[in-house]
C-alpha cells in the first residue's frame, strides 16, 4: 500500500474512531512503527490529524461535527450501549435526559421495557420521542432551542434543571481527554451538564469508541463525576487505569 492511501485510510478511522492508536495502525498496515510514526507527523503537519499519547485524534477540536452526521455515526454501536444502560434504571425512576445522539438512543430504549418513568430533559428530539409512551410523565426544559440538533440552553434551561433532585442523569458528552477530563465543544451546553450532574444522584454516561481521546475545547468535569460508564470498547490504557483506579463501574456491550 502506497503512503498516501495509508494516510487517507488513517484519516478515516481517526474520522470513525476519534482515536487510533499507533500500535494499531502498526498492525493494521503490517509495516513498521517508525512508518507509521512517520506518516502520523506528515498528516499533523498537514492539519488533517492531531498528534496524541502515542497515536492520533482529530485536528478540530472548536467545533463539533455535523448533528446529521452524529446521527447515523456508529449509530449500531450507540443502541446496543443504549439497550445496556437502561437495564440499570429501575421502574417509577426519575432522570436527566441530556442533548446528544446517543441520550436520544437512550430514549429510545427506555420505551421498550419500562414504566412509570418520570423525564425531566433539555433535549426536543428525546421528548418528541418519550412523549409516545403514556405512562411516562415528560418534562422539557425552557430555553433557547437551537435549531441544528433541537438541544434546549442558555441562563432559563441552567435555571430550570436545578430547581430537580432526580435519580439518575445520563450525560452526553463529545469527548473524554486521556487525562479524564470529559469534554464538550458549547460553553452555554456544558453549563447544563453540569447542573444535571450536580443535581443527580448518579450519573450514568454512554458512550461509543470514537469519545475516547477526542479533542473538544470545553472541559465540563471529570471522568470521577460519572458512577457507570456503558461503552463497546475498552478505552484507551491511560482512560482505563483512571476508572479502574478511582473504581468506576465500566460496562461493555
Amino acid at each position: 500500500m502506497r503512503a498516501s492511501e495509508r494516510h487517507e485510510k488513517i484519516i478515516e478511522l481517526v474520522k470513525d474512531q476519534g482515536y487510533v492508536s499507533t500500535d494499531d495502525l502498526v498492525a493494521m498496515f503490517e509495516v513498521s512503527p517508525q512508518t507509521i510514526r512517520r506518516d502520523l507527523n506528515e498528516l499533523a503537519d498537514a492539519n488533517k490529524i492531531r498528534r496524541n499519547h502515542g497515536g492520533a485524534t482529530l485536528a478540530n477540536s472548536a467545533e463539533n461535527s455535523p448533528y446529521s452526521d452524529r446521527k447515523v455515526m456508529n449509530q449500531h454501536e450507540k443502541n446496543r450501549i443504549a439497550q445496556a444502560l437502561v437495564k440499570h434504571i429501575p421502574d417509577g425512576s426519575t432522570l436527566f435526559i441530556d442533548i446528544g445522539t446517543t441520550p436520544e438512543a437512550v430514549a429510545k430504549a427506555l420505551l421498550d421495557h419500562h414504566q412509570q418513568l418520570r423525564i425531566v430533559t433539555n433535549n426536543i428530539n428525546a421528548a418528541i420521542i418519550l412523549m409516545t409512551k403514556p405512562d411516562f410523565k415528560v418534562i422539557l426544559a425552557g430555553g433557547e432551542v437551537r435549531n441544528r440538533d433541537g438541544g434546549v440552553t442558555g441562563e432559563a434551561t441552567l435555571d430550570f434543571i436545578s430547581q430537580f433532585r432526580l435519580d439518575f442523569g445520563i450525560l452526553g458528552i463529545s469527548g473524554i481527554d486521556f487525562d479524564g477530563s470529559l469534554l464538550d465543544f458549547d460553553y452555554h451546553e456544558v453549563r447544563v451538564k453540569r447542573a444535571i450532574i450536580e443535581n443527580s444522584r448518579a450519573v450514568f454516561l454512554p458512550v461509543d469508541h470514537s469519545k475516547f481521546g477526542r479533542n473538544a475545547m470545553v472541559n465540563l468535569g471529570k471522568i470521577e463525576d460519572i458512577d457507570l460508564i456503558v461503552t463497546n470498547q475498552t478505552p484507551p490504557k491511560e482512560i482505563n487505569d483512571i476508572i479502574k483506579s478511582l473504581e468506576i463501574k465500566l460496562e461493555m456491550v
